[in-house]
């Protein structure tokens, strides 16, 4: 499929079809990385990370737990 780079304020830009898009699995706001492999501009969308709690909670040691922190006393309704 053709499509044509157009001028967007000082920079250029690309309009990608919507089925395109779909096939990419990009959207709106997605991040891309954009780079030349070879004299083509490749552009690839950017995974995010996706985190687990038991995940990240696996990776605390002892030598990585900070120890607990005033903040000073209750200014709402918090309950300590």
């Amino acid at each position: 499929m053709m499509a044509k780079i157009q001028k967007w304020g000082n920079s250029l830009g690309l309009r990608i079809p919507k089925g395109i898009a779909e096939d990419a699995h990009v959207f709106e706001g997605a991040a891309v990385d954009l780079k030349v492999e070879n004299g083509r501009l490749v552009v690839a969308p950017v995974k995010k990370n996706r985190y687990r709690l038991s995940d990240l909670l696996d990776q605390v040691t002892p030598e990585n737990l900070h120890a607990e922190v005033e903040v000073g006393v209750a200014v709402g309704r918090e309950v300590w």
